[in-house]
Protein backbone atom coordinates (compact mmCIF):
# COMPACT_ATOMS: atom_id res chain seq x y z
CA UNK A 1 0.00 0.00 0.00
CA UNK A 2 1.31 3.52 -0.98
CA UNK A 3 0.14 7.07 -1.19
CA UNK A 4 -0.46 9.03 -3.72
CA UNK A 5 1.35 12.42 -3.19
CA UNK A 6 2.53 15.45 -5.19
CA UNK A 7 6.39 16.64 -5.21
CA UNK A 8 4.69 19.46 -2.74
CA UNK A 9 3.36 17.24 -0.38
CA UNK A 10 7.21 15.48 -0.31
CA UNK A 11 8.92 18.83 0.07
CA UNK A 12 6.53 19.67 2.76
CA UNK A 13 6.91 16.53 5.21
CA UNK A 14 10.73 16.79 4.07
CA UNK A 15 10.49 20.41 5.83
CA UNK A 16 8.63 19.00 8.61
CA UNK A 17 11.34 16.06 9.21
CA UNK A 18 14.35 18.70 9.27
CA UNK A 19 12.34 20.99 11.76
CA UNK A 20 11.61 18.04 13.78
CA UNK A 21 15.32 16.97 13.61
CA UNK A 22 16.38 20.01 14.80
CA UNK A 23 13.87 20.32 17.83
CA UNK A 24 15.24 16.80 19.04
CA UNK A 25 18.34 17.47 20.85
CA UNK A 26 16.37 20.07 22.93
CA UNK A 27 13.68 17.64 24.18
CA UNK A 28 16.24 15.17 24.63
CA UNK A 29 17.90 17.42 26.81
CA UNK A 30 14.50 18.52 28.34
CA UNK A 31 14.59 14.46 29.75
CA UNK A 32 17.61 14.87 31.21
CA UNK A 33 16.72 17.71 33.25
CA UNK A 34 13.48 16.68 34.04
CA UNK A 35 15.02 13.30 35.09
CA UNK A 36 17.41 14.80 37.49
CA UNK A 37 14.42 16.32 39.33
CA UNK A 38 14.51 13.00 41.50
CA UNK A 39 11.77 10.25 41.48
CA UNK A 40 10.88 9.16 38.36
CA UNK A 41 7.85 7.56 39.81
CA UNK A 42 6.61 10.73 40.92
CA UNK A 43 8.08 12.67 38.25
CA UNK A 44 5.49 14.82 36.29
CA UNK A 45 8.19 16.58 34.12
CA UNK A 46 9.96 13.79 33.24
CA UNK A 47 6.97 12.06 31.89
CA UNK A 48 5.67 15.09 29.90
CA UNK A 49 9.18 15.47 28.04
CA UNK A 50 9.36 11.76 27.69
CA UNK A 51 6.40 12.31 25.95
CA UNK A 52 7.10 14.85 23.82
CA UNK A 53 10.43 13.31 22.77
CA UNK A 54 8.84 10.20 21.68
CA UNK A 55 5.63 11.77 20.08
CA UNK A 56 8.72 13.72 17.66
CA UNK A 57 10.38 10.73 17.34
CA UNK A 58 7.26 8.93 16.07
CA UNK A 59 6.37 11.98 13.85
CA UNK A 60 10.06 11.28 12.13
CA UNK A 61 9.26 8.02 11.47
CA UNK A 62 6.07 8.11 10.09
CA UNK A 63 6.69 10.49 8.10
CA UNK A 64 9.87 9.12 6.15
CA UNK A 65 7.73 6.34 6.24
CA UNK A 66 5.43 7.81 3.98
CA UNK A 67 8.24 9.46 1.85
CA UNK A 68 9.64 5.98 1.28
CA UNK A 69 6.56 4.09 -0.17
CA UNK A 70 4.62 7.18 -1.53
CA UNK A 71 3.73 6.95 -5.48
CA UNK A 72 4.74 10.68 -5.94
CA UNK A 73 2.08 11.91 -8.71
CA UNK A 74 1.96 15.31 -11.25
CA UNK A 75 -1.30 17.31 -10.20
CA UNK A 76 -1.77 17.38 -14.29
CA UNK A 77 -4.72 19.33 -15.05
CA UNK A 78 -7.03 16.98 -15.98
CA UNK A 79 -9.06 17.64 -19.33
CA UNK A 80 -10.67 21.36 -18.94
CA UNK A 81 -14.35 20.26 -18.29
CA UNK A 82 -13.71 17.34 -15.54
CA UNK A 83 -12.62 17.38 -12.00
CA UNK A 84 -9.26 16.78 -11.53
CA UNK A 85 -6.58 17.13 -8.60
CA UNK A 86 -6.72 20.90 -6.78
CA UNK A 87 -10.38 21.96 -8.29
CA UNK A 88 -12.48 23.93 -6.70
CA UNK A 89 -15.92 22.11 -7.10
CA UNK A 90 -19.35 23.77 -6.22
CA UNK A 91 -21.31 20.48 -5.53
CA UNK A 92 -25.14 20.30 -4.51
CA UNK A 93 -26.21 17.89 -1.99
CA UNK A 94 -29.33 16.34 -2.31
CA UNK A 95 -29.81 14.78 0.84
CA UNK A 96 -28.90 17.99 2.81
CA UNK A 97 -30.14 20.44 -0.10
CA UNK A 98 -27.22 22.84 0.42
CA UNK A 99 -25.10 23.93 -2.22
CA UNK A 100 -21.15 24.04 -0.85
CA UNK A 101 -17.65 24.41 -2.22
CA UNK A 102 -15.19 21.79 -2.14
CA UNK A 103 -11.34 21.31 -3.20
CA UNK A 104 -9.91 17.85 -4.58
CA UNK A 105 -6.94 17.32 -2.44
CA UNK A 106 -4.27 14.61 -1.31
CA UNK A 107 -4.64 12.73 1.50
CA UNK A 108 -2.20 14.27 3.70
CA UNK A 109 -3.94 17.80 2.89
CA UNK A 110 -7.42 16.90 3.78
CA UNK A 111 -9.31 19.00 5.92
CA UNK A 112 -13.10 18.67 5.59
CA UNK A 113 -13.61 21.41 7.51
CA UNK A 114 -12.38 23.80 5.86
CA UNK A 115 -14.06 22.22 2.13
CA UNK A 116 -10.48 20.17 1.41
CA UNK A 117 -11.57 16.90 0.45
CA UNK A 118 -9.48 13.91 -0.12
CA UNK A 119 -9.34 12.13 -3.53
CA UNK A 120 -9.37 9.16 -1.81
CA UNK A 121 -12.83 10.03 0.37
CA UNK A 122 -15.98 8.72 -1.01
CA UNK A 123 -17.22 12.43 -2.21
CA UNK A 124 -13.42 12.68 -3.89
CA UNK A 125 -13.75 9.37 -5.68
CA UNK A 126 -17.38 10.20 -7.10
CA UNK A 127 -16.46 13.68 -8.17
CA UNK A 128 -13.25 13.13 -10.05
CA UNK A 129 -13.41 12.78 -13.67
CA UNK A 130 -17.14 14.15 -13.77
CA UNK A 131 -18.69 17.00 -15.50
CA UNK A 132 -20.71 20.27 -14.43
CA UNK A 133 -24.24 19.39 -14.99
CA UNK A 134 -22.93 15.45 -13.85
CA UNK A 135 -25.32 13.76 -10.95
CA UNK A 136 -23.28 11.00 -9.05
CA UNK A 137 -24.46 8.78 -5.95
CA UNK A 138 -21.92 8.94 -3.17
CA UNK A 139 -21.48 5.48 -1.53
CA UNK A 140 -20.26 5.64 1.92
CA UNK A 141 -21.45 2.31 2.77
CA UNK A 142 -23.42 -0.11 1.58
CA UNK A 143 -26.18 1.17 3.90
CA UNK A 144 -25.42 4.61 3.44
CA UNK A 145 -25.93 6.61 -0.25
CA UNK A 146 -26.70 9.88 -1.43
CA UNK A 147 -26.62 12.04 -4.57
CA UNK A 148 -24.48 15.20 -5.54
CA UNK A 149 -25.03 17.53 -8.52
CA UNK A 150 -21.74 19.26 -10.38
CA UNK A 151 -22.60 22.94 -10.57
CA UNK A 152 -19.25 24.29 -11.51
CA UNK A 153 -15.44 23.51 -11.57
CA UNK A 154 -12.90 26.07 -11.16
CA UNK A 155 -9.49 24.79 -12.38
CA UNK A 156 -7.03 24.92 -9.55
CA UNK A 157 -3.20 24.19 -9.12
CA UNK A 158 -1.46 22.68 -6.26
CA UNK A 159 -1.79 25.29 -3.39
CA UNK A 160 1.74 25.30 -1.47
CA UNK A 161 0.23 27.82 1.33
CA UNK A 162 -2.20 24.11 2.42
CA UNK A 163 -0.05 22.49 4.84
CA UNK A 164 0.04 18.71 5.55
CA UNK A 165 -2.05 17.23 8.28
CA UNK A 166 -0.07 16.98 11.67
CA UNK A 167 -1.35 14.09 14.44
Amino acid sequence: MYDELTEVDIQKMQQEIDQRLRDRPQLIEDVQTARAFGDLSENYEYKCAKQAKNRNDSRIRYLQQMIRTAKVIKAAPADENTVGLFDKVTIYNELLKKEMVIEIVTTLRQDATKGYISKESPVGKAVLGHKTGDRIEVVVSPQMKYTLEIRAIEKGTDDTSLDINRY
